[in-house]
């Protein structure tokens, strides 16, 4: 008689990094405790001399890609942080102290980011970014062309005036079904408009800012750097969630990353 033992579920070369951090982390914190206390043995006063030259070895920030790995915890249980946890971030929504962080990689002119968009977020934001559980992080990324560019600018000089989650929903609830919108500029003033924008005249002129350009080309080079081709892409912790996925692949996903979080 034989047994048939499931396929294992295919893994992210991303999540692969992300998971190898977590343990370098764990390692590193443990050789670092290990020399604190030699250097504590070695400094304690021993037959009535003290020790001299002694130096207290400190944690490196160095996982190999750039990632934090110091010694100490913010209690998130994300392990190796993609999360940036900055409160002045205008792409971020929740508390920036939440114990779980989800990051998405995500084109303004992706059909699938909108299905996620419109149909999964506003249950998470419900269910765990309001409850100050997850806090939610948006990475732009440019994959379809100069209009995926320039509508990522539109949606960070929105952020800049705190109206980044209106522009996101104003721009993705037009999203067609099937293929990649065109984004002119009467459309990005005519999104920002509906989105609440207080100072539109400062709007339009921010849509032709290079920075805001250069940093939304920053942010595709990393994305594909990390190894994220494809969107929607979704990391909490060392798991990545790929493609628009129902709604309960996401609360497992999160649900775990709380239970190691200690939540």
């Amino acid at each position: 008689m034989s047994t048939n033992s499931p396929a294992p579920k295919p893994v992210h070369p991303l999540a692969r990094k992300l998971r190898f951090a977590r343990v370098l982390n764990v390692v590193l914190g443990a050789l670092t405790a290990f020399l604190l206390v030699v250097v504590i043995a070695q400094s304690a006063p021993n037959a009535g001399q003290a020790a001299t030259n002694s130096t207290q070895p400190t944690a490196t920030d160095d996982a190999g890609s750039g990632e934090s790995s110091t010694g100490s915890s913010t209690g998130s249980g994300t392990g190796s942080e993609l999360a940036k946890r900055d409160p002045n971030d205008p792409l971020a929504i929740g508390d920036v102290d939440a114990p779980v962080v989800l990051v998405e990689w995500a084109d303004f002119r992706c059909p699938f980011c909108a299905v996620v968009t419109n149909q999964t977020l506003p249950t998470i934001f419900d269910e765990y970014v309001e409850q100050g559980l997850v806090r939610y992080e948006f990475r732009d990324v440019a994959f379809f062309g100069d209009e995926s560019i320039d509508a990522a600018v539109a949606a960070r000089a929105a952020g800049e005036q705190g109206r980044f989650p209106e522009y996101l929903e104003a721009v993705f609830a037009a999203a067609p079904e099937k293929g990649h919108p065109d984004m002119p500029r009467e459309k990005l003033i005519d999104f920002a408009t509906e989105a609440g924008v207080p100072d539109l005249a400062k709007f339009e002129q921010d849509l032709d800012r290079a920075d805001l350009r250069d940093a939304v080309l920053a942010s595709t080079a990393e994305a594909q750097k990390l190894g994220v081709t494809s969107v929607p892409f979704f990391v909490a912790g060392d798991q990545a969630i790929a493609g628009a996925q129902p709604i309960d692949n996401f609360r497992a996903l999160l649900d775990e990353q709380l239970a190691a979080a200690g939540e």
